[in-house]
């Protein structure tokens, strides 16, 4: 029938020994007279024929990448970072240039986002201050117990900006820039929302576990070189750091560490589909060539990452967010009292402290004298 023949099956590109795409088999070659007008669809095949030109089948890559394979064929570069490391910007830098990536997966959620436009100046200012209206924002994000434990933590980045001169993130902000630069390149945000990761790991906690937890961050201040930065390049510092505080508490790992493992390898995960070549009119075959990713991740996570690569993910367990526990309403009572129990008092101070001031005027003092002069001896 005539509506069967408009039909064709999807048609899938061959790929090069590395499971790269050969981009002379799959792209229709766009003829080469400068005078021709291209259409939109020549000039995507244009622009993708050069970039596949670009890409190397056996790119040489820093030792800090791992090589993942998804089973229709579609590559996945994690490149492992130090947060706080000029290193790992040149190996993210390195990875993207060499294989051309259709799409950059970096570990970062909606609530980080902002760090990849600022510049480092603005940074490391962030991170230093910390000031009561980032506070009250935390608590009233992700509410008070989560808006302490975020508060407490950006301490941990922020002893750590204050030690090294340097702002975190610099890997990922380069990923943005040079994925800017690859043509049809997707950015992607992998990461867990922080407020599900703080809310799921304080209920993880019991109270006194809490309060230990706070103690620990809040009297964090060992020194820190760039060399312990370069050494610790097979483990991410900041999550070396955190490691060493929560190593008592290993549900409060799981929360933090395991739990955003199985998150990133899933978003890597769809990410690495398959790219359908565009056409000029529904007659055409579709054709499909394997995709190549680039993973931007702390070094602490790449094992994770490639233990759970070939598992079935339950994604829906990792994102649900417990009701809170008897232990975390009191907790929050206790928060709330201290801080109303505080501001209570400290009016009454400054109230009694005005008074005094007050009376203590000579025209005050005068006035009171009239009166007892005025008022009548009995």
């Amino acid at each position: 029938m005539e509506g069967d023949e408009d039909e064709q099956p999807p048609q899938e590109a061959t790929a090069g020994p590395s499971g790269t795409p050969g981009p002379l088999a799959s792209v229709p070659r766009v003829p080469s007279d400068e005078h021709q007008g291209l259409t939109d669809v020549d000039a995507f095949h244009l622009l993708l024929e050069m970039k596949l030109r670009r890409r190397r089948e056996r790119p040489t890559l820093p030792h800090t990448v791992t090589e993942l394979v998804a089973e229709d064929g579609s590559r996945v570069y994690v490149v492992g970072t130090a947060h706080f490391s000029d290193d790992s910007k040149r190996d993210v830098v390195k990875t993207i240039r060499a294989v051309q990536p259709d799409v950059v997966v970096v570990e970062l959620c909606q609530y980080r986002v902002s760090m990849l436009k600022m510049d480092e100046s603005t940074l490391l200012r962030e991170a230093k201050e910390i000031s009561l209206e980032k506070l009250q924002q935390a608590v009233r994000q992700n509410g008070v117990m989560s808006g302490l434990m975020q508060m407490l933590l950006l301490k941990v980045s922020a002893h750590i900006t204050e030690q090294l001169g340097m702002a975190p993130g610099g890997e990922f902000r380069e990923a943005f820039k040079e994925a800017s630069k690859v043509p049809f390149c997707k950015f992607h945000l992998g990461d867990r929302p922080l407020p599900v990761t703080f809310k799921r790991a304080i209920a993880a906690l019991s109270f006194w576990q809490k309060v230990k937890l706070a103690w620990g961050l809040c009297f964090l201040s060992d020194p820190i070189s760039k060399d312990d930065v370069e050494r610790c390049k097979q483990k991410d510092l900041l999550e070396q750091m955190m490691a060493e505080m929560i190593g008592e508490f290993p549900d409060l790992h799981r929360t933090i560490v395991s739990e955003r493992d199985v998150y990133l390898t899933y978003m890597l995960r769809q990410a690495a589909r398959r790219v359908e070549l565009p056409r000029a009119s529904d007659a055409e075959p579709r054709q499909c060539i394997p995709s190549v990713v680039v993973g931007v991740v702390g070094m602490g996570h790449v094992p994770g990452i490639e233990k759970n690569w070939s598992t079935d993910l339950n994604i829906q367990e990792v994102m649900a967010v417990p009701p809170p526990s008897i232990s975390g309403r009191v907790s929050r009572l206790a928060v709330k009292a201290a801080v109303l129990g505080l501001m209570g008092y400290g009016l009454y101070w400054v109230g009694r402290r005005a008074a005094h001031l007050v009376l203590a005027l000579p025209a005050v003092q005068n006035c009171f004298q009239r009166v007892a002069t005025a008022r009548p001896q009995k």
